[in-house]
């Protein structure tokens, strides 16, 4: 037991200091929230939710809740056609297929400071001939830290500060993963990831579970990876963590520039007792992956104005042949970013500069 209570309060410790950098919102990669009908309206209600982002990151008119640091890229993905036995979805198929994208730290926070632990997202809405796509948010952690969008609920409350301090109280974040053994864990896999240098050499997972559909109507449990090009050096030293402000983001216009950054898109196939619906618990390791083609980066705006500023990167935007699986927090993140959507849309006027300005983008020059 005391070792338990010593790994919770490590756990709570690390999570705490994030919180305090501006990285703290590691729960809140790929966030999620209320859907309709799920919850009582004396228990848990949009405005409510969207007032616990609020409180956890601050009040940003006009930013996205979550993952509100970013910029807008475009390019294409290169399908092989290896996944087409699994799948009749168009963008499977043998082409080239256009994408926008977004790269972008997680948390509510627009002008945080770039950290190495920060979260990392990559989100992808690539686009078939007949206009069909296909939207995913993916993040460089190999779970996600909740199961659930009570608990998630539960982690934002006990993030927010107090009022004595400034900082979130930490026998409230020990509370709650005492409470939730399942999130101790996947905060200790969360911890335990190979460190990369920035954006362009970290490995995008889906977290969630999807399935692939073919022809026939036969459904496969998937999940994926957008996993770079050359791979990262998991030995690589970890980046200096005295670099500030958009030093990430720097890094990430600078490359672009020089040439276009690619990832392969890599589709773990699950097995019949692999967990569908809980993206806390990873798959086995040995688990057949199919590369089903390549992500390909080669253009960078910055969010004022750039193409992906009015995307809505909702998970639940699949084509036929591609579906969801029982993973409750597949349609919880789809209610979460369309409430995200319509308020930052309704504040568009009130809304100030990005951290990452289209001067700053043009400024990093391919050297």
């Amino acid at each position: 037991m005391r070792l338990r209570g010593t790994r919770l309060a490590r756990g709570a410790a690390v999570l705490l200091r994030w919180a305090a950098v501006g990285a703290a919102m590691l729960a809140v990669a790929g966030a999620f929230g209320y859907v309709a009908g799920w919850f009582s309206p004396t228990r848990l209600t949009p405005d409510r939710f969207m007032d616990a982002f609020e409180q956890a990151n601050g009040t940003h008119p006009g930013f996205r809740r979550n993952h509100a640091k970013g910029v807008c890229v475009s390019g294409w993905f290169e399908s092989s056609g290896s996944a087409a036995l699994l799948s009749n979805a168009e963008i499977l198929q043998p082409g080239r297929f256009p994408l926008l994208g977004r790269f972008a730290l997680a948390g509510g926070m627009p002008m945080q400071a770039d950290t190495p632990s920060a979260v990392r997202s990559l989100a992808l809405a690539v686009r078939a001939p007949d206009g069909v796509e296909w939207r995913t948010g993916m993040n460089d952690i190999p779970v996600f830290p909740v199961n659930r969008a009570e608990s998630f609920y539960e982690q934002l409350v006990a993030l927010r500060s107090v009022r004595a301090t400034g900082k979130p109280d930490p026998k409230a974040m020990q509370a709650f993963l005492t409470r939730h053994p399942e999130s101790a864990r996947a905060l200790r896999l969360i911890q335990a990831r190979p460190a990369t240098s920035g954006f362009a050499d970290s490995t995008y997972n889906s977290l969630d579970a999807f399935r692939l559909v073919d022809a026939g109507g036969r459904s496969t449990p998937v999940r994926w990876a957008a996993v770079p090009v050359p791979p990262a050096d998991a030995q690589a030293p970890a980046p200096s963590p005295d670099r500030e402000g958009n030093y990430l983001f720097d890094d990430l216009i600078g490359e672009i520039h020089r040439h276009p950054l690619q990832w392969k898109l890599m589709i773990t196939v699950g097995q019949a007792e692999d967990p569908t619906s809980d993206a806390t618990l990873p798959w086995p390791a040995e688990r057949a992956r199919i590369d089903a083609g390549t992500v390909v980066i080669d253009s960078i705006t910055s969010e004022d104005g750039g193409p992906c500023t009015d995307i809505n990167f909702d998970p639940m935007v699949l084509p036929p042949g591609m579906a969801p699986s029982d993973d409750p927090l597949l349609s919880a993140r789809s209610a979460t970013y369309a409430r995200s959507f319509a308020l930052r849309a309704a504040e568009r006027r009130e809304k100030p500069p990005s951290a990452v300005t289209p001067e700053a983008v043009g400024a990093k020059v391919p050297r």
